[in-house]
């Protein structure tokens, strides 16, 4: 990943991504590609078991803590976490009857967001235009999140950008990048806090082993 608003020129395998400063935000990011669309790979049995909260993990358990954090980055500019506008992570820890199933590559990150505490974004890379940039979103952005039409205002709101606008965020993406039948490869993105980077990059890593056992190779993200 690369900061400021300059793009540099990168290897031809490396997605650019362009992360405006942000004083708490701390992002993670990578590209998993699978050699078959995701409808077409079963969910192997350590993935169903590690969809309960007690799973045995890498990570230590989430904590008060945690949750602020990532609710103090989020009101960095001015965004309200509260609400139907809480961070995705906390949506799973709540998520009566356990973790839904959606496909493998979000099934992948959802288990580790649900471990880790933090908000995790999984979206469909050839859905998205170049060029790829995480900054705040302007006052009056939004965009619709659910198959029923539903938006979510962005104000104040960190969020990728493509060329056509913002589409993923910590609470919400965007139903245009979201992954679907043919989708084979996703952008990754973990949306941590400064104060608790160390946790962020750990449950990244994790995420990354996850994809690559699930049979995905994985891409840096410049």
């Amino acid at each position: 990943m690369q900061r400021g608003g300059v793009r540099a020129i990168l290897p031809a395998q490396m997605t650019a991504l362009l992360v405006d400063d942000h004083p708490q935000l701390a992002l993670e990011a990578f590209v998993a590609r699978w050699p078959r669309p995701l409808p077409e790979l079963p969910s192997p049995p350590w993935l169903e078991a590690l969809r309960t909260l007690d799973a045995e993990t890498p990570l230590p358990p989430p904590d008060d803590a945690v949750k602020a954090a990532v609710r103090g980055m989020l009101r960095t500019a001015g965004y309200k976490p509260s609400g139907r506008g809480k961070p995705s992570s906390e949506y799973l820890r709540g998520a009566e009857g356990g973790l839904p199933t959606i496909n493998l590559a979000v099934d992948l990150g959802n288990v580790v967001s649900l471990h880790s505490g933090l908000p995790i974004s999984v979206v469909d890379l050839d859905r998205l235009e170049l060029p790829l940039r995480v900054r705040i979103a302007n006052d009056d952005a939004s965009f619709v999140f659910n198959a029923s039409g539903q938006e979510i205002q962005l104000r104040g709101l960190p969020c990728l950008h493509d060329a056509s606008g913002p589409c993923a965020n910590a609470v919400k993406d965007a139903m245009r990048s979201k992954t679907h039948g043919a989708t084979q490869r996703v952008l990754c993105l973990l949306w941590g806090a400064q104060a608790i980077a160390a946790r962020g990059r750990a449950a990244s890593a994790w995420h990354r082993e996850l994809c690559e056992r699930s049979g995905a190779s994985v891409e840096p993200v410049g």
